[in-house]
Order: C-alpha cells, then sequence, then structure tokens
C-alpha cells in the first residue's frame, strides 16, 4: 500500500474508533458483546484482512503498516481489536506462510471477507509447555481422527475455522516434530464450543474451552499437507503476533495516558488543576517516556521484519516491554484519577483491567525473557 493510501486508511480508522467505537465502550463492557453492526463495518472495512495478500482478497498489508492500523483500533477498547486480531495473526498467518496453495484458495479469500478463524493450541495442561499437548489425531484412511480439549481459544464462540495443534505421533519427538496443525471447520461434527469464559476484563472479547470428540478431519485438512510441521508453523507466526500484540499495548496506552492527561488538567485540589503538582507531571512524563520507547522498538521491529530479517529476539523484547509498560501505565492513570479511578464509571478502571491479559496471552513476561535470553545465547555462540 502506497504512503497516500496508508495515511488515508489510518485516517478513516482513526476517525471510525473515536466517532463510533469509544461511544460504545460503556455497552460493550455492560453486555460483554461487541454489535454485530460494528462487525459489518470492520468487514466493509476490510480489517480483518489486513495481513491476507491481495491476490486472496485482503489487504496484504506489511507488518510496519499493519502494526500502525492496528494501533490506532486498539485506541478503544480491547475488545474491538480483538474481533479481528486471530484474523490478522495466527488464524490466517499459518496458512500464509505454510498452507498449500488449495488451503489458502479455500480459506484466504473467506477469512479475508469476514470468517472468523480462532487458533487452538493451549489445553488444560499445557500454556507455555505448548509441546506438551495430549489432543491426538490418529490416522484413518483418507481422514484423521481427533480427541481432546482446548483452553481458552481467543472467538471459538464465533469460530468459522479453528486451527488445531494435535500429536501425530506418540513420543515427544525432535524439534517438537510430534505436533501437527488441522484446518477444523467449527462446524465439523464432534466440535464443542463450551461456554464462554468469565475473565477478569476485556468483556466483548470471547473465548471458551474447545472440546474434540471423534472429530474426521480430511487429511487434505493438515496445514500445508504434511505431518510433524505444525510446533515450526505456531513459532513462525508467533513473531508477527507478538507485534501485533505490542501494537495493541502502544495504542491502548496512548489512551489511557490521554485519559489521565485530560482528567489531570480537569481536576482541582488546592486551587489548581492537580497537572500543576510535580508529582502527577512525573507520572505523566514516566508514562510518555515508556510510551514513546515502546513505539520505538515496535516499529524498529516491524522494518526488521519485512525486510527479512529474523527477528525473534526483538519480538519479544518488544511484546515484554510493552505488556508491561502499559500495566504500568494504567496504574498510574488510576493513582491519578484517586478515587474516581476505582470506580467502574471511569474509563480507566476498564483499561486497567483490560491490559492485565497482555502480560500473559502470546507467551507470558516470563516466556519473553526465555526467549531472549535464549536467542542472546545463541547469536553469541
Amino acid at each position: 500500500m502506497d504512503a497516500d493510501t496508508l495515511g488515508q486508511f489510518r485516517e478513516t480508522v482513526w476517525r471510525y474508533v473515536r466517532e463510533k467505537l469509544v461511544p460504545l465502550e460503556a455497552e460493550v463492557a455492560e453486555r460483554d458483546e461487541v454489535p454485530e453492526r460494528v462487525l459489518a463495518d470492520f468487514r466493509e472495512m476490510g480489517l480483518y484482512g489486513l495481513t491476507i495478500p491481495e491476490e486472496y482478497g485482503g489487504l496484504g498489508l506489511s507488518v510496519a503498516e499493519e502494526v500502525e492500523v492496528v494501533a490506532e483500533l486498539a485506541w478503544a477498547s480491547a475488545a474491538f481489536r480483538s474481533a479481528v486480531s486471530m484474523n490478522l495473526g495466527v488464524g490466517s498467518q499459518g496458512i500464509v506462510m505454510d498452507g498449500t496453495e488449495a488451503q489458502k484458495r479455500e480459506w484466504l479469500p473467506r477469512l479475508a471477507a469476514g470468517a472468523v478463524a480462532s487458533f487452538a493450541l493451549t489445553e488444560p495442561g499445557s500454556g507455555s509447555d505448548s509441546a506438551g499437548l495430549v489432543t491426538r489425531a490418529v490416522r484413518d484412511g483418507d481422514h484423521y481422527v481427533l480427541n481432546g480439549s482446548k483452553r481458552y481459544i481467543t472467538n471459538a464462540p464465533t469460530a468459522d475455522l479453528i486451527t488445531v495443534m494435535a500429536r501425530t505421533h506418540s513420543d515427544r519427538l525432535p524439534k517438537n516434530a510430534h505436533v501437527t496443525a488441522f484446518l477444523v471447520p467449527a462446524d465439523t461434527p464432534g466440535v464443542t464450543i463450551g461456554p464462554k469464559d468469565r475473565k477478569m476484563g476485556q468483556a466483548g472479547a470471547w473465548s471458551a474451552d474447545v472440546y474434540l470428540q471423534d472429530v474426521r478431519v480430511p487429511a487434505a485438512n493438515v496445514l500445508g499437507g504434511v505431518e510433524g510441521r505444525g510446533f515450526a508453523t505456531a513459532m513462525k507466526v508467533l513473531d508477527r503476533g507478538r507485534l501485533n500484540v505490542t501494537a495493541a499495548c502502544v495504542g491502548q496506552a496512548r489512551r489511557i495516558l490521554h485519559e489521565a492527561l485530560a482528567y489531570a488538567r480537569e481536576r482541582q485540589q488546592f486551587g489548581q488543576a492537580i497537572a500543576g503538582f510535580q508529582l502527577v507531571q512525573a507520572m505523566l512524563a514516566d508514562s510518555q517516556a515508556e510510551l514513546y520507547a515502546a513505539e520505538s522498538m515496535l516499529r524498529d521491529a516491524a522494518r526488521r521484519y519485512d525486510a527479512g530479517q529474523r527477528i525473534s529476539l526483538e519480538a519479544s523484547c518488544c511484546k515484554m516491554f510493552a505488556a508491561e509498560m502499559v500495566g504500568r501505565i494504567a496504574d498510574r492513570a488510576v493513582q491519578i484519577h484517586g478515587g474516581a479511578g476505582y470506580m467502574r464509571d471511569t474509563p480507566v478502571e476498564r483499561f486497567y483491567r483490560d491490559v492485565r491479559l497482555f502480560r500473559i496471552y502470546e507467551g507470558t513476561t516470563q516466556i519473553q525473557q526465555l526467549v531472549i535470553a535464549r536467542e542472546m545465547l545463541r547469536r553469541a555462540a
């Protein structure tokens, strides 16, 4: 996308977020649901297909372009970005990177048009240890039979397509070659979606357990057509996914800091606005500096990714720093609001709960530390 077109698109998203989404935030939080009219607008705007190549009906944005648009979208409640997040990341990029041509032509145009993707890796007994999953896939003629359960699966209640990671070998093989990815339509017999999860925050961003009982999937639905590449695919899409999460953290941090600054300028104490007090200014200044650092890291890593560099270290640095950064800014914003910041009718209270999840999914902060250290040692060797 050329610079002028990207600028116009960002402007469209910027305006839509402030005019349409921000006024809906309280309703979404209360009803735990993003209105269908908003999702229809997202489809019309092409948001579901931002990262899908143009030849398959998407907009084909580079990572540097994607993160700018996602950050604009994330100015509003996290639930809005979550509605399209799987389509932008692991739900589509596994097909883009490793899918067969037939799989790309079958699914990518549908995902770009707004069919909802989901990605089922986490299980009740395996989260960060994703290679230890127990869901099984047994070959039966020209099909596989899947049995197992998945936990905390984003967009599962509305999914049209679920990428399911399952074991195709009883042993734990080198390079996790016992893990295979399957493209499973959500309406396949034997697929059951559990009740929506009740979460601390991010109301309207649905997740649920997925149960697989004797689910028969054609062998043609093995992602890439080859067994044992599921874990490798998951690791490939994670770098881009972590930059997408970083962009969401940046967008949320911009909004939270906007709310804190506006309140500090309006709130009067001791005969003046509290923005005039140096200790409040210190919290604002620290927040701005950390936000600027996260923005700079994100843009640098995105450019490196687009240039074809390996960025596992940089992506983990971005995700770790940004997830912690937005949590600190949310905490300061509540503190600046004082008692009002603890009330449910104040946006910063909701954001405080919403952003806590960023430190957990797409790899916890502690997992990012391990990735960063291991990559440092690899590069040093």
